[in-house]
């Protein structure tokens, strides 16, 4: 995957701006940054962009769990 960010322009009403700031400061994010969540969100919601899943996670044998 690469590191590099496309740079753009996007241009959103005085409204919009104020609503995404707004959040983006409720989540402790920069705008840019809060932008970048909702439209990866948006993304792997509606499967344009594969989910990474975490291949370091640990595998239990549930038939070896002791049951009470």
């Amino acid at each position: 995957m690469s590191l590099a960010k496309k740079t753009f322009v996007l241009r959103i009403n005085d409204e919009t701006f104020s609503a995404l700031a707004k959040w983006a400061e409720d989540e402790f994010r920069s705008v840019n940054g809060q932008i970048e969540m909702i439209l990866d969100k948006a993304l792997k919601d509606t499967g344009r962009k594969k989910v990474k899943t975490d291949t370091n996670k640990i595998k239990i044998d549930r038939s070896k769990i002791e049951k009470k």
